[in-house]
């Protein structure tokens, strides 16, 4: 990963935006035809009536499931035989591009989905040289007090966003992991098939571990730029795993070989487990509430709330330094348990990051501070439009 700029006044990143979305049976969306604008984006509407499944739209823009994880035949709307498909119109420093993404009823299925940029097929990964995308939702709130496979996740998203190549790596270490349970599920004793996939996971293991360390390192510089007392506490960032634990002690062919020798000498102990027990898949992140000194599943639901939006902030800020251009960001339900003046110094880190955000409420009230800054649009079960705003909030 290249060092972000660290010195001197802080510059302004350009913005990526998204200036038309279109989305034909996806979720509760027949055909949907949006025209949009740089800077903040409010949708608002009664729960259930479909906020989030835009969010959801946008995030496919960015290799993986999105953010719900969802299988795609789940997207697709009830009901239809031609899978679904979301097309954008990106603006930016780097150009503009039309890129489409989804699924055929030939490719609607857990196999994958069709990506275009331009008119010309592409690979998830390619959609990465044109923007980013970064996420906060509800379900993230119990990233501190859930298990730790929700914030390895969580980490890896972070790396992907600026490490493109992380995501192949991961994809990699987990076929070939599930290589070797099989084998080992099936009691098979082929010695140099165990050393073929054993090699394998310790070169992408390895790998992984290494862009953790980096990101956290990156990261944690990062959040030191924040105010020391603000409305989003510092966090303190750490890595729990023996492979991130042993970075920087030691060459990475050495770490490699290290791991190797671990997966050789743990055969028998894994066949009676029935999974490999050592690796970058049993790591861990470990965040702490710098001014509280105090593990983060120890605070306060709205001090993790606050921790958590911190990091995501400051992620975004890295991001656009290390990419040349802000990301586009999702802040799902994000004003909701978020007192006025938390809300009000959130937006104005969001229009100081210069970035495209897309943010979901039942209430346009909850916003009222973005009257006049932002475009805000109505959500009414399928069909998207202006949004009539209170009296005493200017359009």
């Amino acid at each position: 990963m290249q060092e972000p700029d660290t010195g001197g006044e802080r510059k302004r990143i350009p913005s990526t935006h998204i200036s038309k979305l279109q989305l034909t049976d996806f979720r509760n969306y027949t055909s949907l035809s949006l025209d949009l604008r740089p800077g903040a984006v409010v949708f608002t509407g009664e729960n259930g009536a479909g906020k989030t499944n835009l969010l959801e739209a946008i995030s496919f823009l960015t290799p993986g499931r999105g953010l719900r994880r969802a299988p795609y035949p789940d997207v697709a709307r009830e009901g239809s035989a031609d899978g679904f498909a979301v097309h954008t119109t990106i603006e930016g420093p780097f150009g503009d591009a039309e890129i489409g993404t989804g699924t055929a009823p030939e490719t609607a299925n857990e196999a994958g989905r069709r990506i275009r940029i331009n008119g010309a097929n592409a690979k998830a990964d390619d959609m990465l040289e044109w923007l980013r995308v970064v996420w906060l939702t509800p379900s993230m709130d119990a990233l501190f007090t859930g298990p730790a496979g929700d914030r390895r996740r969580f980490l890896d998203r972070l790396v992907l966003a600026i490490d493109a190549a992380h995501g192949q790596r991961a994809l990699d270490y987990e076929k070939a992991m599930r290589g070797r349970n099989r084998l080992l599920a099936e009691d098979r004793r082929d010695r140099a098939w165990f050393d073929a996939i054993e090699m394998q996971m310790a070169e992408t293991g390895a790998a992984i571990a290494a862009a953790r360390v980096e990101m956290v390192r990156l990261l944690t510089a990062m959040i030191g730029r924040m105010p020391e007392t603000g409305p989003f506490p510092q966090a303190e960032l750490s890595l729990a795993g023996t492979l991130e634990q042993s970075i920087g002690d030691m060459p990475a062919v050495e770490l490699e070989e290290r791991f190797r020798q671990a997966l050789a000498d743990g055969r028998d102990r894994d066949r009676a487990a029935g999974r490999t027990l050592e690796g970058p898949h049993r790591s861990d992140l470990l965040v702490r509430h710098k001014p509280k000194s105090m593990p983060a599943e120890l605070c306060s639901t709205g001090e993790q709330k606050a921790l958590l939006i911190g990091i995501v902030i400051s992620h975004a800020r890295l991001t656009g330094e290390m990419a040349g251009s802000a990301p586009i960001l999702l802040l799902d339900e994000i004003a909701a348990h978020l007192d006025a003046g938390r809300r009000a110094a959130l937006f104005s880190i969001l229009e100081e990051l210069n970035c495209q955000a897309f943010m979901t409420g039942t209430e346009a009230s909850l916003f009222s501070s973005l009257a006049g800054r932002a475009q805000f649009l109505t959500v009414d079960h399928g069909s998207v439009s202006a949004t009539v705003l209170p009296d005493g909030m200017d359009p």
